[in-house]
């Protein structure tokens, strides 16, 4: 079996390697591939383009014709999945859409948490859509100052801003906190005021394993 991920930061490869062994996924399984100029132009933007979202695409349908299935790890690129299904040999799903079902199969009250301006808005949709045939509810939070702390490389600042804003929500009544962003998953080993917190490699991974098993059975490796 070949998962192949797209990231747009060059340390959520550590991140879904861990996510990967916490699942029992064999080592040489995950591929991956870094576009850091996607998210930079994004945010450039002010978000999602559609020219950022049609070269996403293609990056996603070229890692597919060589994988069993694609995960994109960024949720400010999300919305490139929603269109190529058709398109692609094998299945391409984003990490913070599996992500949102285990929040809303968690329920109550959830609240997720964003460390970049420009994905609250596809996260936003995202978890509302997957919460409307639910009573759960769903409040997206900006982590203020967090990201300026990841781009000057202080991920340990980084983490524990995101492991208090997630001990204030729980704190506020949350009754789940989902981490939005791949890079944020560190922070759930440090949140103590609820439940640990969900994050996506995790979530994504274990998606990818599910919607590849059809065409090879889990455990298959190549």
């Amino acid at each position: 079996m070949r998962i192949a991920c797209l990231h747009t930061a060059e340390s959520n490869i550590a991140v879904f390697e861990a996510a990967a062994r916490e699942l029992g996924i064999p080592p040489d399984v995950l591929r991956h591939e870094v576009r850091a100029d996607l998210l930079a132009a994004a945010e450039g933007a002010g978000g999602l383009t559609a020219d950022i979202a049609d070269t996403t695409r293609l990056e996603l349908l070229s890692l597919a014709q060589s994988a069993d299935a694609v995960v994109l790890t960024c949720s400010t690129l999300g919305a490139s999945v929603d269109t190529i299904a058709a398109n692609s040999r094998a299945p391409v799903l984003r990490t913070d859409g599996a992500l949102a079902a285990a929040a809303a199969r968690a329920g109550g009250r959830i609240v997720a948490l964003c460390t970049v301006e420009t994905t609250i808005d596809p996260t936003s949709r995202l978890f509302f859509d997957a919460v409307q045939q639910s009573e759960a509810t769903v409040e997206v939070q900006l982590v203020p100052e967090a990201w300026v702390m990841f781009k000057a490389g202080d991920l340990g600042g980084y983490l524990a801003t995101i492991a208090k804003a997630a001990d204030g929500a729980y704190a506020s009544g949350a009754s789940i906190v989902a981490l939005a962003q791949a890079s944020m998953s560190g922070a759930a080993a440090l949140v103590s005021a609820g439940p640990r917190s969900l994050s996506s490699p995790t979530a994504g991974l274990a998606a990818a394993l599910e919607a590849a098993s059809p065409h090879l059975g889990l455990g298959a490796t190549s």
